[in-house]
């Protein structure tokens, strides 16, 4: 992450309590909100197709509950539950929860918890930024091989479902192998890569321009997708020079 912004979701079948959380998660600026959902089922979706961070996850749901979601969500997303009973707080330590909020919960308590989740992240993503800073290659499985990648030589990544090809500059054909984009993001550096879309990581150093709302790489036109706009807007205001600067 180049940011220290924390994704979250918001899981509650009350209608009044979801516009509640969402308006905390508002307030709160280093929360970034990517969904809010009234059941689980709605849940499994979005993190099939995007990584996030925490999730606000009410205990007592119809069909299945809290409890029964967290055990099927990946140990790299943060759960704070929110409900009604305090009954249930056992249930939740049990199941590694960052925090429990019983309801009603004022700001200052969501808030204290939310503040949890951005410290552990934070040292987290730290963690995660000294192992790969010195990361010059990686292997991946292609055709029954393994094969050395120079993260130099990359071009690009495009996500195919369960797929991905790297494309790598003087190769016409991309190598095929079997991963997804979540995983190998938190592979890669940082100072060298970046998402931009769903279905793109691309290399920093590999890009030749920006025109409206794509980027040329090699021929290549990639769409910026809206998720992913303000983090690359991020990286070029800090690489940019500003005609104001001195």
């Amino acid at each position: 992450m180049q940011d220290n912004k924390v994704s979250c979701i918001i899981v509650d079948d009350e209608p009044y309590a979801l516009e509640l959380i969402l308006n905390y998660v508002l307030k709160t600026p280093f929360l970034e909100l990517k969904g809010k959902c009234s059941n689980a089922f709605d849940v499994l979706e979005i993190l099939n197709n995007e990584k996030i961070d925490l999730i606000f996850l009410d205990i007592q749901m119809p069909e299945l509950t809290g409890i029964e979601l967290s055990k099927t969500v990946s140990k790299d997303t943060r759960i704070i539950f929110t409900t009604a009973f305090s009954e249930y707080a056992l249930d939740g330590f049990k199941a590694d929860a960052l925090d429990y909020l019983v309801k009603p919960f004022n700001f200052e308590e969501f808030y204290n918890a939310s503040l949890k989740a951005k410290e552990w992240f934070g040292l987290k993503r730290q963690s995660v930024s000294d192992k790969t800073a010195d990361k010059n290659f990686i292997f991946v499985k292609s055709e029954y091989k393994q094969l050395k990648i120079k993260l130099d030589d990359v071009l690009y990544f495009e996500g195919l479902k369960d797929y991905i090809k790297i494309w790598l500059i003087n190769q016409s054909k991309a190598i095929l192998t079997l991963m997804s984009l979540k995983s190998l993001e938190e592979e890669l550096p940082e100072s060298k890569f970046i998402r931009v879309h769903r279905s793109f990581i691309v290399a920093l150093d590999k890009i030749e321009a920006i025109e409206r709302n794509q980027i040329l790489i090699n021929t290549k036109r990639i769409t910026i997708a809206e998720q992913y706009k303000i983090k690359f807007q991020n990286y070029l205001d800090s690489n940019s020079i500003s005609k104001n600067k001195r």
